[in-house]
């Protein structure tokens, strides 16, 4: 056992040319993997053990002999036989082994011969209840972001501490606890139902959501967009997409993230600064992504229900992905999207960004008056995009030196390095006539 609590892991053997196929198979199918072995051994710290182990059997024979015909089907095997040598040496052996059913004693020859059809009609059923298991409520938010692109996205340890810039303990130790956690507070491997699975599923979407955001403006650190922690929440939002798909947020969700992401490019600048979304080279933005973001909002609203807030947010990224030109935007039509999602889930960020509609739709002293009512606001007290929005509304009017000491506040309040020198230069540009 490490210091952590967490088993000692086996020491993986050097790095060779197979070690990207592994990985990359590893990123595909280990979602399923351990769904399949969740549904075995009911418990989710286990099956991700036992898909660990699996992995490192890979490592350990792939170089020599070659990726199999079916790698998810080789690793699933592994998993199983490992499952079962677990069972064998518990006191519980006979229980277990009854509840998993005789078959499956068939299912621990050789890896490669493992055969999953019998299992597909499972596979999307389990992995819809790691989803839920993964982003369950009982955890904190860090706990389900980390152990989500652990178990959901195959990322290692490693990657989610670099992406969120956190060390790399910290998160060994979140995942740690959040799998004693779901263990000690016997949650159930299952997807719920009813009101359980509304609350559940807002837990997840919150999950996806923020894992994008971190990705599409970083909150700190040297770089401004983190883009494949953008393809990662976007690449589960599809899964589950296709796991829930009556669920209107879930594509309202996918919509907004596709449209965002479809901005990347245009995003940046030539040096690694935030290029703000009035000045982006809209010829850069990806046609294909906005329309797969169109698509998915559309297929939200065909479901028929009220729109929920990640619709209403969908459909305000589609006001601007469907103009051709800055002076084209429709922001009546986005101060009234916001208006209608500040009542649907009212929050003081909402009515920041509803300040910077109106700003636009009616003028400069109206967005104004809306974002001096938020100064008092408790939640966004050093939050560096009130300041930055009051700069750019009294820069508008021609209040240069109110406009210049807010972004000047706001360079100080943020911790991301390009979007720190991207205000101070706002700032320098208005000290001079």
């Amino acid at each position: 056992m490490t210091a952590s609590g967490e088993p000692a892991a086996r020491a993986a053997p050097p790095r060779t040319g197979a070690h990207a196929s592994v990985d990359a198979v590893w990123r595909l199918e280990s979602a399923r993997i351990i769904a399949g072995l969740a549904r075995m051994v009911r418990d989710v710290g286990l099956a991700e053990e036992l898909a660990q182990d699996a992995l490192v059997a890979a490592l350990e024979q792939w170089p020599e002999s070659g990726v199999p015909d079916n790698p998810g089907a080789w690793l699933m095997a592994v998993g199983k036989r490992r499952a079962i040598d677990r069972i064998r040496r518990s006191r519980r052996f006979e229980q277990k082994l009854e509840e998993l059913g005789h078959g499956l004693e068939a299912e621990a020859g050789e890896p490669p011969e493992f055969d999953l059809v019998a299992d597909d009609e499972h596979i999307e059923d389990d992995v819809l209840r790691l989803v839920f298991t993964a982003c369950h409520p009982v955890l904190s938010t860090p706990a389900r972001v980390a152990l989500t692109l652990r178990m959901l996205g195959g990322l290692s340890t490693d990657e989610i501490a670099r992406a969120f810039l956190v060390p790399e303990a910290t998160v060994a130790q979140r995942i740690v606890r959040a799998k004693r956690t779901l263990s000690e507070a016997g949650v159930p491997f299952e997807v719920p139902e009813g009101a359980d699975r509304a609350a559940r599923l807002s837990s997840v979407l919150e999950v996806l959501y923020l894992i994008f955001n971190e990705g599409y403006a970083a909150t700190a650190g040297d770089d401004w967009v983190r883009a494949d922690l953008c393809q990662e929440a976007l690449r589960l939002g599809r899964i589950l997409a296709g796991l829930a798909p009556g669920e209107p947020e879930v594509h309202g969700l996918v919509a907004l993230m596709e449209i965002q992401a479809s901005r990347t490019r245009a995003r940046i600048g030539p040096s690694g600064e935030p290029v703000p979304l009035l000045e982006q080279d809209r010829g850069r933005w990806d046609r294909l992504l906005i329309r797969r973001g169109f698509a998915a909002l559309l297929r939200a609203k065909e479901i028929g229900a009220p729109p929920g807030p990640y619709v209403l947010q969908a459909a305000i990224a589609a006001c601007h992905a469907q103009a051709a030109g800055p002076e084209d935007t429709d922001w009546a039509q986005i101060a009234a999207l916001y208006g209608v999602l500040a009542r649907t889930a009212p929050s003081p960020v909402v009515e920041l960004n509803r300040a910077v509609a109106v700003g636009m739709a009616e003028g400069p002293e109206r967005g104004l008056a809306l974002a001096d009512a938020l100064t008092a606001e408790p939640a966004l007290r050093g939050y560096h995009l009130l300041p930055s929005v009051r700069g750019d509304l009294l820069a508008r009017l021609g209040r240069r030196d109110e406009a210049r000491a807010e972004f000047e506040r706001a360079a100080g309040l943020t911790r991301n390095a390009p979007e720190r020198r991207a205000l101070l230069d706002r700032a320098a540009a208005l000290s001079t006539p």
